[in-house]
C-alpha cells in the first residue's frame, strides 16, 4: 500500500502516529530464540533498561508469562510489568493509543512471542516499516511436539534479525538440549493442546491437561505438569533421566 494512501486514511489503525524524520527510513524487527531456561527474559530486560537510560520510550509487551500475570519475569528474578497480548489485540491500535495520549513509542519488547498469531507479527512488522519503531521479540521456537509455533515461524519469516540466545541449555545427559519435553506425572507426552503454561521446575504446576492418549483430564482432577528440555536423542527417547520412569519412544518416521 501506497504510504501516501496510509497516512490519509482515518481508519487505518496507523493513521494518527507521526512518520518520523532525521532517523533511519525504517526500524527493525529482531528476533531472539531459544529453549527454556536460555535467559530470554532476562535478555528483554537488559535489552530494556539499555534502551531506557538513553531516553527512549518503550513497551513492553507480553502473551502467556510464566507467572500467570500481564510481567515479563525472569528466573533471576527480575521482573517488570507489561501489557498482556490476547489472541484479539491489535498492535498497532495499542501503539496508537500511546501516540495519542502524547506519549512516544521508539521500541517494542515482546517476550513469548511464540504465542502471537501470524497477523501480530504482521503488525510488528508493519510497525517497523510505517513508523519506525525498533520490535525486539524473544520467545521459543518449537512447542513439546517439536514443531514451529505460529508466532515463530511467522517471526523467522519476517524479521530482519534472528539470532539464538548464546546461553546453552544442556539435556540430562550433557549434551546441548534444544527440545521442550511436556512431563506430565513424571512422563513425556506426545498429545495435547500447543498453549498449555508450566515451568520448568520439578515441582512443576497443577494443571488440567492430556493424558498420554490425548483424552483430557476431568475438570476435578489435577496433574503435575512441568517442561524439561532435553537433546534430541531423549527427546525422541522420551528419556528424561537416570529418576525418570515412564518413557516411550518416538518415531521421526
Amino acid at each position: 500500500m501506497d504510504s501516501a494512501v496510509l497516512a490519509d486514511d482515518p481508519t487505518d489503525a496507523l493513521s494518527s502516529l507521526p512518520r518520523r524524520s532525521g532517523r533511519r527510513a525504517a526500524g527493525q524487527v529482531r528476533f531472539f530464540y531459544g529453549p527454556m531456561d536460555c535467559g530470554k527474559s532476562t535478555l528483554a530486560l537488559q535489552i530494556d533498561h539499555n534502551h531506557a537510560r538513553q531516553g527512549r520510550e518503550g513497551m513492553l509487551l507480553v502473551r502467556h508469562d510464566r507467572s500467570g500475570q500481564p510481567k515479563i519475569s525472569s528466573r533471576i528474578g527480575i521482573t517488570r510489568g507489561a501489557v498482556e497480548v490476547n489472541e484479539d489485540l491489535d498492535i498497532r491500535e495499542l501503539v496508537r493509543g500511546r501516540w495519542s495520549a502524547s506519549r512516544p513509542v521508539d521500541y517494542l519488547i515482546v517476550d513469548e512471542a511464540q504465542f502471537l498469531t501470524a497477523s501480530q507479527v504482521d503488525q510488528l512488522a508493519e510497525l517497523a516499516d510505517d513508523v519506525q519503531v525498533d520490535v525486539y521479540c524473544f520467545g521459543i521456537a518449537t512447542d513439546f511436539q517439536s514443531r514451529l509455533f505460529p508466532g515463530s515461524r511467522r517471526l523467522f519469516e519476517l524479521a530482519d534479525l534472528i539470532q539464538a540466545v548464546q546461553v546453552e541449555v544442556l539435556c540430562w545427559c550433557g549434551s546441548s538440549g534444544r527440545f521442550n519435553a511436556r512431563v506430565v506425572d513424571g512422563r513425556v507426552i506426545r498429545a495435547g493442546d500447543t498453549v498449555l503454561v508450566a515451568d520448568t521446575g520439578q515441582d512443576g504446576a497443577s494443571a488440567g491437561a492430556a493424558v498420554p492418549d490425548g483424552r483430557d483430564l476431568p475438570d476435578q482432577e489435577s496433574v503435575t505438569v512441568r517442561y524439561q528440555v532435553l537433546c534430541r536423542r531423549h527427546f525422541r527417547a522420551g528419556d528424561l533421566g537416570p529418576i525418570a520412569t515412564g518413557q516411550g519412544q518416538l518415531s521421526l518416521a
